[in-house]
């Protein structure tokens, strides 16, 4: 089986991402602004990764536009963010990307990946430290509140490559 895996990233973690699945499914690994121009008939499977910011997912739009024509293949969509994988908001909102037909055709995943405030856009870097701003503001903080100040104050890293095993486990199966 022929695979791609096709990835947006911004601060590195959502490539790291691509290509450790790739490189277990033996695939090509495109960065997006390359793949977006590629002839894909060739291949089975087509994997997109993106990084998620406030619930959606980078470049998504492109990926969601070729669905309909790859019908056929095995689809699979990934984005990775800042929150840990148990953070109950990601299985509410991520799907919300998606409409239900498309979900008929793709399987979609979670990884978490951390903050790089050095590698970010000064948009993004803007929008994270006002955010963090909002919830020091806050009155009567939750200890969720709390952590969440503590944890996007600095940078950090909670990627890990087991977070890829059901992308794997899907592809293979």
């Amino acid at each position: 089986m022929k695979t791609i895996v096709i990835y947006n990233s911004q601060t590195g973690f959502t490539k790291r991402y691509a290509q450790w699945i790739a490189e277990k499914v033996n695939a090509d690994c495109i960065e997006y602004s390359k793949a977006k121009r590629m002839d894909l008939d060739s291949y089975d499977s087509i994997v997109f990764g993106g990084w998620a910011l406030g619930g959606s997912i980078s470049k998504l739009g492109w990926f969601k536009k070729n669905i309909s024509r790859w019908k056929e293949k095995k689809l699979v969509a990934f984005c990775v963010g800042a929150s840990p994988a148990d953070n109950p908001e990601i299985e509410q909102t991520l799907p919300k990307n998606f409409s239900e037909e498309e979900l008929k055709n793709i399987k979609w995943f979670y990884c978490p990946g951390g903050l790089d405030y050095e590698k970010m856009s000064v948009t993004s870097r803007m929008m994270m430290k006002t955010f963090v701003k909002f919830l020091k503001a806050k009155k009567d903080k939750t200890e969720e509140d709390l952590e969440q100040i503590r944890i996007m104050s600095s940078s950090y890293d909670i990627s890990n490559i087991k977070y890829i095993e059901p992308i794997i486990d899907y592809l293979n199966g």
